[in-house]
């Protein structure tokens, strides 16, 4: 680590076979904290590359405990945080909607790192019990449409960097890395970026990978699209930009999607949508986000028949019992 570190305070850049090395490592436990903060913290000072962004993927993915689905037809809908705008729980209750429309999320996430809830946490202040147990996650999949994967259960480098992500409270290249290391490796993702920059990174990796990806940035900086402001979206057909009245939405405040100062202020936030309860912002985003989802697994979808699906998820009570049938099944 002391030689790679002089390295990159040099200006240099890793191999993608140096990446991959330095993460095995880390997944072995063989760096203390202060090393990985030193690490961690070069990535700040300058951006991180498509090779060692990919060496790092390499060995994630080389020593994660895999998931096998039988080549389900499913989404992973995931942001790679980030952005500092402490919103709540937006793509987490994405998940619910599009499964209330009948489709399949696997997603893949962990503890909120540099805001206040991540995807674990509010899915925990509700009673969910993570588990690596092939057999439930599969009738969580079947019977929830959604089946949620903690990462640090099924990556050892998640795991081991967990204390000191926290310990600094701010972006890491471990938020670019989330989204690319899915135990599973589902053919289908929507994915939110914090910058233009990234998006064009995850687009020359998903074109490799043969991955259906999605790539959402709001232009105000949030990784998702928010509905404060133009956003844009890259997927097989290019890039596009989009008003929020392009989809037949308001341009919202963004105090109005908030997650609040606590888990459980997030958390009530999210049991609003689901219920069909929460306010104009909080509802158009998560419809919104849930579209881009639904035309991704459904190529030809026009998207404002994307909308009144996800609309018809929320407003039948299909989304809150999906949410209500995993977490039944989740919370033994």
């Amino acid at each position: 680590m002391k030689e790679l570190l002089y390295k990159m305070f040099e200006h240099k850049n890793l191999s993608r076979e140096e990446a991959r090395d330095v993460m095995l490592n880390i997944a072995d436990g063989r760096y203390n904290d202060a090393q990985l903060s030193a690490f961690m913290t070069v990535f700040l000072m300058r951006s991180i590359t498509t090779a060692e962004l990919t060496g790092f993927r390499d060995a994630i993915l080389e020593r994660r405990l895999p998931v096998d689905f039988d080549n389900v037809k499913a989404i992973d809908i995931v942001g790679t945080g980030g952005d500092g705008k402490n919103t709540f729980n937006i793509s987490t209750a994405t998940c619910f909607v599009v499964a209330g429309a009948g489709e399949k999320v696997v997603k893949h996430g962990n503890y909120g790192a540099s805001s206040v809830s991540g995807a674990s946490n509010v899915l925990e202040h509700h009673g969910v019990k993570f588990t690596a147990d092939a057999d439930r996650l599969r009738r969580s999949l079947d019977e929830s449409g959604v089946c949620y994967l903690h990462a640090p259960f099924f990556s050892p480098a998640l795991k081991s960097v967990g204390p000191v992500r926290k310990a600094l409270a701010v972006r890491t290249f471990f938020n670019m890395l989330g989204p690319l290391v899915n135990p599973m490796r589902p053919r289908y993702q929507l994915l939110g970026v914090y910058n233009l920059k990234l998006m064009r990174v995850y687009e020359y990796i998903a074109q490799n990978e043969g991955v259906a990806c999605t790539i959402v940035h709001s232009l105000d900086g949030y990784d998702e699209i928010s509905l404060t402001s133009p956003f844009k979206v890259s997927d097989a057909a290019g890039q596009h930009l989009f008003l929020p009245s392009d989809l037949g939405f308001s341009t919202h405040q963004q105090c109005d999607i908030y997650g609040g100062d606590t888990i459980a202020e997030a958390a009530a936030i999210f049991d609003n949508v689901l219920a069909g309860k929460a306010n104009a912002a909080q509802r158009d985003c998560v419809v919104a986000n849930a579209a881009f989802a639904l035309t991704t697994l459904n190529p030809g979808l026009p998207l404002d028949e994307a909308i009144a699906r996800a609309n018809e998820s929320i407003y039948s009570g299909k989304a809150l019992a999906a949410f209500n049938k995993f977490l039944e099944i989740n919370s033994l």
